[in-house]
Parts: C-alpha cells; structure tokens; sequence
C-alpha cells in the first residue's frame, strides 16, 4: 500500500471536524445576534436623546453637531431596518426668554404713560359753514346749496329718456314737477304710512289732503319707477365693458354722487375732531351685487363709507362700498377707504380722526401721523401682532374697569374691561388718566347701583366724536328694487341733513332761535311744493266701505267706477253760510283741536266748514285750505 492511501479513520475524523466547526461557527453568529437586538434596542432613545441635545446646542458648537451627524451616518449601517425616529419634543424655553418677555408685558395703571404732543391744527380753510355770514337764506336755497338746479335739470333729463323707453304713456317732467316730487319724498318722511296709496286716500281714517295738493298719485308712481341719474346711453355702453377693467361699477349713481361731494365740501369746513364711519342704504334689490354689507343681517343692505364732523355730523365727504376689487392694495380695503377720504391736501393738518374696528390698524395710524392726523379707534385682537402672545393681559375675573396697556413707539393699545373687554389703538392719548363713567353694577344683596369705574381717555373720546348724521327716523328712503334708486333717495338724504346743519350753524353765530329738524324739514316741503308744479287736488266725497263694498279705491279715494262729486262743505245754517274764524272754546289753551292740514293744536277753526284751521302768521292753514277746497 503505497503512502498516499488514507486510512479508513481519517475520514471520519475530517467528518467529525467539520461537524464540530460548524456547530462553533453557528454559536458565534447566534451569540452576534443577539449582541445587534441589544445595540437595537438601546439606539432608540439614544437617538432621541442626541436629537435634542443637537437641537440645544445647534446655535452654540456646531463642529459638535457635525460630529455627532457623522456619528449617526457611522452607525447607520446597523439601524438601517430600525423604524423612524419619534418627533423630538419641543425645547423648554430657557431663562432669557422669559426674562424678555416679562419686560414687554402689559402694563397697568400703577405705571404712567408718555403723554403724546398734541398736533398742532391746520386746517386749510376756516372751520364752519362757507356760506357767506349776514344773508339770510331760505330752507329751499339751504337745500339747492348741495343740490343746485344743475345736478336737478340732470335728473329730470335723464329721467325723462328712461321713462320714454319704459312707458308707453310717458310725460315728460319738468323741474317743477321733480320739486313736487321731492317734497312729497321728504313728507313721506315726516308721516310715515304702510303703503304709498294710502297717502292719497281721502277716505276715514286716512283722509290727508296734503298729498293731492302735491303731486298726483299717477305722476307720483310714473316718477318713482323711471327716477334716473345716468345717461341710459351710457348705462348700456357701460354694460358692454362688464368684466374688463374699464367697468364702472358705479356709472349710475356717479352723476350725481360726483357733484354732492362737491358741494358738501364746498359749503363747509370740518372743525379738529373728525369720524369715519359706515353707513346702511337699505335696498330691495335682487342678490348678487358688489354693494352689499357683508357683515349686517340683511344682506340686500347697501353700504357708504362717510366722513363727518364730530362736533355736529355733517357730511362732508363719503364713498361708496364696491367690495373687494381688483385695484385694492395690499393694506386692505379698509386702509384704502380711509386715505381716499381723509386728504390732507384738502383738508388740513392736526385733525383728529375717529374709526371703527373695521378701519383700525397700527400700519394705517403710523401713516395717517406721517401726514399730520392723529387717530383714535377699537381695534379688532387679531391686528395686535405679537402683543396678543404676552402675557398680563386682562382675564376673565378681571373687575371692571382694569386697565392694560402697552405702548409701541407713537401708538397705545388699551385694554379695559367693561360688559366685555375694549381694545382700543390710538396715537392721541395716553393709556390712562382720572377719567371716570358712570356704571349699574349689581351690589352683593342683589341690587343694582350706579357706580363710577375709570375709562380709557380713548374710549372716552372715541364714544363722544362717533356720531351719526341727523337722518335717523326722517329719512325719505323706502326700500327701492333698484339699488341706485336707493342711493338717490339716501342723497337726497344727505342734503336735507346738511341744509338743516348749515342753518343751525347760521343762526348761531347770528344769535337767532334754531328750530327743531321737524320744524326744518316741514317747512322745506312747503317751499318746494311751493317751487313745484301746482296742482288742484283732486275732490272728492270720501266713500265709506258700505258704499264702496271691496272695491279698491284709487289715488283720490272714490271707487274706480264711481264719479268725483265735489267735496263742498255742507253750510252751516247758524253762521249764515260765510266762512268766518271763530274760537272753539272761550280758554285758547284747553280748548284747542288739531288743525286738519299741519296737524298741530289750534283754537280756532271755520265757522261754515267746521274744521280746525291754523291762522297765524307762520302757518296760515285757513288761507290754504279754503283755496284748496274752493268753497
């Protein structure tokens, strides 16, 4: 056997050799596992531990950060399976922080304010009306003063056109015939009924011959449906434009919106306190203009934005609410409403401005004190900025009447507790001072008591120069389906409150009796039914519902087949049938009765009519009336 030839036990033995190694090897790797699932299960909040610890000291070392990034790409071979890494918390805030943020805290009133240097006042003109002193003027040439026969003959051409293409059986109208129009408008504003045919009805309980004497019912409703401002030519030329840029949303109402703001700045001069403020134009419109409110319940509501002098509401300029268009700046609607307004070029320096949350911003105060207008307005909380994070704010335990402020350069925010909290913005005032208002405060037994609390200097200014112009209840708008008719009769509006101004600011420097706005607007009617077309009323014997059955009567008060026999009075045998004054009563005072026409308390009356008529020299009613009825 040669020395090659293995012996049978080598095999074996190799056999069992292999076995013994393979057996060693699959130790080691099991041992090597499980050395990798304990490295697994420590890395993971090893990780997020050098995550924050990263985010810590990023600002002060970052070689350290670098090495620790290496590290983590160094052992990344081994979590490559790993599932991701939690979010890491945020970092505590640190002590500086907190120190910083304790110095810019709101302050209370244990802490004094800077007192802002007042704005010396410029006004570019003298204050006051600019008419000229010594004249006297009539109520109707007050009112032609903002509505000159100009911007009239306009209408009543304009009109004229529409009512032609409208109605078959159109008459054309005349000036005269727009005065009557107008003063039946104004009287509608005096007397208020539920339906407009019920001016004309002659019939008890109504019976008002005042209207008839007017303008007809017909002529009336003709006017009141073809009322026009605008060229119709140019309404429909106008139309064509719809969706480019050279749309004029305002193209009929801008005739005459266009004069009266004119006018209403030529005839008087705000005097230091001035107000922004929103006015409502109600309307029956269809939805789907750009006009409307956005925030008032009724949303066919129109929209003026109008400033005012404080001191007794006239208008002296206003704008009209488009909505959000395409122009706009990036500052806001409300910022660019309120420089279009308030021009100092035209208006002066120094003044005074008041607004509403709508307009208040501290980007529009620091602009207004660039050109030399202090402001003063509430402010809505999202327009704080950064003062809304900081911390000594008011609290809902707060008592009433705290105080909080914080001053930011030439601007304070106040915060003061009423009902509810105030925010108000301004850069005329100092946070607090010794200011106070009278409260009802429920007591601890339950009872309510009058107290005093302190105010804001702020709020309490920014209460008294916010006012409205002396429409309210008087006004002659009745909800038009038309939106620019809307906006003809609030211009009407304001030229009828203007006039009344301008006549209380004459005769006050004149050192006469003002008269109340009712006694003003009563005796405009008169005058400019007096410059309108005269009318014989129509006369006629009321009907009673047993006559009439349901039939509807018309504008005269009789039914539609029925003739008009004419209303004279059945003489009265015991003065003779003469028409003679005579007293009701022996006393002048108890014994007086509502005269028929002007409706005020009068002791005397016709003898033959039996009626209660005024006979003096400012309200001879006993003169019209017997030309009215023609005994």
């Amino acid at each position: 056997m040669s020395e090659t030839t293995k012996k049978p036990e080598e095999p074996l033995k190799e056999a069992a050799d292999a076995c013994l190694l393979r057996e060693s090897n699959e130790e080691k790797d099991a041992v090597a596992e499980s050395m990798a699932e304990s490295e697994v299960s420590s890395a993971e909040p090893l990780a997020a531990e050098e995550h924050l610890v990263e985010e810590e000291e990023q600002e002060e070392d970052f070689e350290m950060e670098s090495e620790s990034e290496d590290s983590d790409l160094d052992s990344g071979d081994e979590e490559w399976d790993l599932e991701p890494e939690p979010p890491a918390r945020r970092p505590k805030r640190t002590e500086s922080e907190g120190i910083e943020e304790t110095m810019e805290a709101w302050k209370g009133t244990d802490e004094e304010d800077v007192e802002p240097e007042p704005l010396t006042f410029r006004p570019a003109r003298t204050p006051g009306t600019q008419l000229l002193q010594g004249v006297s003027y009539t109520y109707l040439e007050l009112f032609q003063s903002f509505l000159p026969n100009s911007i009239l003959q306009t209408v009543v051409i304009n009109t004229n056109k529409y009512g032609k293409e409208k109605h078959t059986d159109w008459k054309e109208i005349t000036l005269k015939d727009l005065y009557s129009y107008l003063s039946m408008r104004i009287y509608m504003g005096l007397l208020r009924m539920v339906s407009l045919p019920d001016y004309w009805n002659v019939s008890d309980p109504y019976n008002h011959p005042f209207p008839a004497s007017v303008i007809s019912a017909r002529k009336f409703s003709l006017i009141a449906t073809s009322i026009q401002m605008s060229d119709p030519e140019d309404d429909l030329a106008n139309s064509k434009k719809k969706g480019t840029a050279d749309y004029d949303r305002l193209c009929k109402i801008k005739p005459m919106y266009e004069e009266l703001r004119k006018t209403c700045q030529a005839c008087y001069h705000p005097r230091q306190n001035i107000a922004v403020d929103e006015r409502v134009v109600q309307s029956k419109a269809p939805p789907g203009r750009m006009l409307y409110v956005e925030i008032e319940q009724n949303k066919r509501d129109l929209k003026i934005c109008v400033l005012a002098d404080s001191s007794n509401g006239y208008t002296w300029d206003f704008t009209v609410f488009e909505g959000r268009i395409n122009n706009q700046s990036e500052k806001g609607l409300g910022y660019d409403t309120v420089m279009d307004l308030v021009r100092p070029t035209v208006l002066g320096t120094g003044y005074n401005l008041y607004l509403d949350h709508f307009y208040t911003s501290p980007t529009l105060f620091l602009d207004l004190l660039e050109k030399g207008i202090g402001a003063c307005g509430n402010i809505r909380s999202i327009r704080l900025g950064s003062h809304r994070r900081k911390s000594g704010q008011l609290e809902n335990k707060s008592v009433r009447g705290s105080i909080r402020w914080i001053r930011e350069g030439p601007i304070v925010f106040v915060q003061w507790k009423d009902a509810r909290d105030v925010l108000m913005c301004s850069t005329v005032h100092k946070a607090h001072g010794e200011e106070t208002v009278q409260k009802k405060k429920r007591d601890l037994d339950g009872q309510w008591a009058v107290k005093s609390i302190a105010v804001p200097p702020a709020r309490q200014d920014y209460n008294t120069n916010v006012s409205d112009a002396p429409i309210g209840c008087y006004s002659a708008l009745r909800e038009a389906k038309k939106w620019y008719r809307s906006f003809f009769y609030h211009f009407v509006d304001i030229a009828v409150a203007n006039a009344f101004i301008l006549h209380q600011e004459l005769a006050r420097a004149k050192g006469e009796r003002m008269i109340t706005q009712t006694a003003f607007r009563e005796a405009l009617v008169l005058e400019l039914q007096a410059a309108g077309t005269p009318v014989r009323a129509r006369q006629t014997v009321p009907r009673s519902p047993s006559q009439d059955g349901d039939a509807c009567p018309d504008a005269g008060g009789a039914g539609k087949d029925a003739p008009a026999p004419a209303l004279v009075p059945a003489p009265n045998p015991a003065s003779g049938g003469m028409h003679i004054p005579t007293y009701f009563a022996t006393d002048g005072t108890n014994g007086r009765k509502k005269c028929v026409l002007c409706h005020r308390k009068t002791p005397l009356g016709c003898s033959n009519c039996d009626k209660a008529l005024c006979f003096v020299a400012t309200r001879d009613c006993y003169k019209k009336w017997h030309t009215l009825h023609n005994p």
